[in-house]
């Protein structure tokens, strides 16, 4: 993940952790937790000169990507015994 794609993720994210706050993610239907980040989506589809699609799946690739360095990291701290076959 290049530093850009990080700083786009990290804004997102940021902006998320604001207005989901108080949205029970179990109970809230997936719809309208993105309609509370059209927002800032909009905005960084305005900077780039993306579509709001684009911006959408860039976010939802990059958490992917971070959701995996973040795996790959624990399994690295957790060390060998962490590795196990069911």
């Amino acid at each position: 993940m290049t530093e850009n794609d990080r700083l786009f993720l990290d804004r997102i994210n940021k902006y998320a952790e604001e207005v989901l706050k108080d949205i029970d993610p179990q109970n809230t239907h997936v719809s309208e937790q993105l309609s509370k980040l059209r927002p800032v989506m909009l905005q960084l589809a305005d900077e780039t000169g993306m579509a709001i699609e684009d911006v959408f799946i860039k976010y939802m690739d990059l958490a992917s990507e971070q959701g995996v360095e973040v795996e790959n990291k624990y399994r690295e701290d957790m060390g060998p015994d962490f590795d196990f076959k069911l």
